[in-house]
């Protein structure tokens, strides 16, 4: 049987996920989220996400594909890889796992499937410093696609950040009253520390430059 307001985020624990999932509570009656583990360093995010998922009282199922690290190298699962803190000119930043999100969202799709739902939620956004191929809209409707012919099926993947910065992500977070959350108890970093994470990798920078901007343009506002 088909939910006809169901939904399955993909969900990691970090800021953008955490978003999404309660922008799909604000707008669908029924939410599950799913987390991979593909052998990330900090076992923690997939502790944080179970946790995040249990306060906000949604179904929670960490699904295991680590076999991923073995066939991308990158920095987020090998050790001996050392993080990029910039971005290569003409290319990608280490931190690039290749063919992550189209497996995530392959095997989102496929257990959604079996629990009759046909809406799934990830928190991909091409407006990101790096550029990922696979956070860019072309990729998201091309997937979309794919997954419809292959599974005979009418999913629709939603990205309710695809055009969002950082600050706008915050933005979107205290209009769904979940800025302290997403602020004290998310976890971003890459090197696997919560909230204000590291302060100086790549995932943290951006999103102190996001939460700088918001709250400067907010304050602003707030004095007009």
């Amino acid at each position: 049987m088909k939910h006809r307001n169901a939904v399955l985020v993909c969900f990691s624990g970090g800021q953008d996920s955490t978003t999404c999932l309660f922008w799909a509570k604000k707008y669908f009656e029924k939410v599950e989220t799913v987390c991979f583990t593909y052998g990330q360093k900090h076992s923690l995010e997939t502790e944080i996400a179970g946790k995040i998922a249990d306060d906000a009282n949604v179904p929670f199922q960490l699904l295991d594909i680590s076999l991923l690290s073995q066939l991308a190298p990158n920095s987020l699962t090998d050790f001996s890889i050392k993080m990029d803190n910039e971005k290569p000119e003409n290319s990608y930043p280490n931190t690039f796992v290749p063919g992550r999100n189209m497996i995530f969202l392959t095997f989102a799709a496929v257990l959604a499937r079996s629990k009759g739902i046909f809406d799934i939620v990830t928190g991909v956004s091409e407006a990101d410093y790096s550029g990922y191929p696979d956070c860019r809209d072309t990729f998201i409707r091309s997937l979309n696609v794919s997954l419809n012919l292959a599974m005979d099926e009418q999913f629709v993947i939603h990205t309710p950040l695809m055009n969002r910065d950082k600050s706008k992500v915050w933005q979107l977070a205290d209009e769904l009253g979940v800025f302290d959350l997403i602020r004290t108890q998310t976890l971003t970093c890459y090197n696997g520390i919560p909230a204000e994470g590291c302060g100086h990798c790549p995932a943290c920078k951006l999103r102190r430059q996001g939460l700088e901007t918001y709250l400067l343009g907010k304050n602003k506002n707030l004095l007009l």
